[in-house]
């Protein structure tokens, strides 16, 4: 089983216990029946900040302190996002999106050999390119 890229929308969802999709919430569970790790990357951090800094997000806590618990979840890893994937995100095949923290995304996803878990519709679209594996949470 390859590892797992959260979004920040799934993130967010997961860590609040929100309701996602079947199939996605199997590929999670497997995953971690199999101590195989979930990955969230940095620009994660960063997207919740301005959700929260913008009144988007609404939470009792910090941005700082909610992306602290959502590392302390069991199997979830905090995604290396070196320049090389940094680079990588601007030559990415096919049609990827415009958006530059998906762009991030995806370059992580491809960089890690991992599934990117997303409900955004350019991640999903990109996926059915065939140029990163998506599901759909």
């Amino acid at each position: 089983m390859q590892p797992l890229l959260w979004d920040t929308c799934a993130a967010i969802w997961i860590s609040e216990e929100a309701k996602i999709a079947d199939a996605a919430l199997a590929i999670i569970d497997q995953a971690a029946d199999d101590d195989v790790p979930s990955y969230v990357s940095p620009i994660t951090a960063w997207e919740v900040g301005l959700l929260v800094s913008l009144r988007r997000m609404q939470s009792p806590m910090s941005p700082q302190r909610w992306f602290a618990r959502l590392l302390a979840i069991p199997g979830v890893r905090l995604a290396e996002m070196p320049p090389d994937v940094l680079i990588a995100a601007w030559f990415l095949p096919g049609k990827p999106p415009r958006d530059p923290a998906d762009r991030i995304l995806i370059a992580t996803a491809r960089e890690l050999g991992a599934t990117l878990i997303t409900r955004d519709r350019a991640l999903l679209d990109y996926g059915e390119q065939g140029h990163a594996s998506v599901v759909e949470c």
